[in-house]
């Protein structure tokens, strides 16, 4: 299909050009407003995406993506957006939710387990002028989870890491000014909460906690501590309490050997710990209760 539209393109100049991909982009609006069982063995077969088993895909058209690949038992829901994005690659059991948009970029990959809920952006600038050569890459890690109303440029790259939470809403990640792009990496099982801001070239390291209102520039390297104010710096160490907050499964359907493969020994025990606990107050919940109320 590409090849013939370029020679189409080089037949009957630029015009024609901008009608065939108005053309082709209702063709993948209609497409996508077909029903899963139909519109996936179309996606293989005429736009040769790899798509694993058991997957469900909602109305989210995907306009000008390249190659796209979904692994298995993934749920997208209806009216998010892809659009003109090289490379897509969405891991086993991912679930993204509705109203988010990504747009652009060389890659977007989103690992195992991961989860984007609900008007989220996720935005890379299409044929940036930088002064310097700039990877355009979305990396959401294995059991990354994105929430509400979040803004990620990544014109300049950005990684979340495994089980990190951009938590919360209307936080902003930028990777660019001007004309200058530098990426931004958020390291694993790292908390953000409301309202943060994220400037290029940001590094925050594992097992930290951003506060609320943050506003973060430079490298904040040390591990599991708590970062806040504006600008933020590291304002403690995290306490146990703490660090059973950045280490808890992200996702309940996902596996012990996944949740725990990043994790040192001590915070194995940890998570293990807050879990057994977990599993004790569902069943104190599940008892039946008498007529005298009493268990």
């Amino acid at each position: 299909m590409a090849a013939g539209s370029q020679r189409e393109h080089a037949k009957v100049g630029p015009g024609r050009e901008i009608g065939v991909s108005y053309f082709r982009w209702a063709f993948a609006v209609l497409v996508a407003l077909l029903p899963s069982f139909l519109k996936i063995p179309f996606y293989r077969l005429v736009y040769r995406y790899q798509i694993g088993k058991g997957v469900r895909i909602g109305f989210s058209p995907l306009l000008g993506v390249r190659r796209c690949r979904i692994g298995d038992h993934v749920r997208i829901g209806s009216l998010n957006l892809f659009y003109r994005i090289a490379d897509l690659e969405i891991g086993h059991h991912v679930r993204i939710g509705f109203l988010n948009v990504f747009r652009g970029g060389e890659r977007i990959q989103v690992g195992d387990y991961a989860t984007i809920l609900r008007l989220n952006t996720f935005n890379a600038i299409i044929e940036g002028d930088f002064m310097e050569p700039a990877a355009s890459v979305l990396d959401l890690g294995t059991g990354a989870v994105v929430t509400t109303g979040h803004w990620l440029d990544f014109s300049g790259s950005i990684q979340i890491g495994a089980h990190a939470i951009v938590g919360g809403r209307n936080s902003s990640l930028w990777t660019h000014n001007r004309q200058r792009a530098r990426p931004v990496t958020v390291g694993c099982h790292t908390y953000l909460g409301s309202e943060v801001r994220i400037a290029p070239g940001v590094e925050i390291s594992a097992f930290s906690i951003v506060a609320l209102g943050s506003v973060l520039t430079g490298k904040l390297a040390r591990p599991r501590v708590l970062i806040g104010g504006n600008p933020a710096t590291i304002t403690r160490d995290l306490r146990e309490e703490d660090l059973f907050l950045v280490t808890r499964k992200t996702r309940n359907d996902m596996p012990d050997v996944i949740a725990e493969a990043l994790l040192d020994d001590d915070l194995k025990a940890l998570l293990r710990q807050g879990s057994a606990s977990d599993r004790e107050n569902d069943l104190m919940v599940q008892e039946p209760v008498n007529d005298k109320g009493s268990r």
